[in-house]
């Protein structure tokens, strides 16, 4: 059995799993920007999770810590 901490990440019905390439787009940043946010430590950090070598973000998380970046103010990378 799965534990339920490891099934956190699997895509379900209605969540949308983006791509380093597509959050960037969706973003306007460059690849090269999203890269650096995964490796941030603490808030800056954007949420997202490995799939082998590959990067995947769901769409809503991006979109919320997108928001609790902006309320919170600039901070350093």
């Amino acid at each position: 059995m799965i534990p339920a901490a490891k099934l956190a990440h699997v895509a379900q019905p209605g969540r949308s799993l983006l791509s380093v390439e597509e959050v960037a787009e969706l973003l306007q940043v460059p690849v090269s920007w999203v890269y650096d946010r995964t490796r941030s430590r603490g808030l800056n950090r954007i949420p997202g999770f490995r799939l082998g070598k590959y990067w995947r973000f769901e769409e809503g998380e991006v979109m919320a810590w997108l928001e609790r970046q902006r309320s919170e103010g600039p901070r350093s990378a």
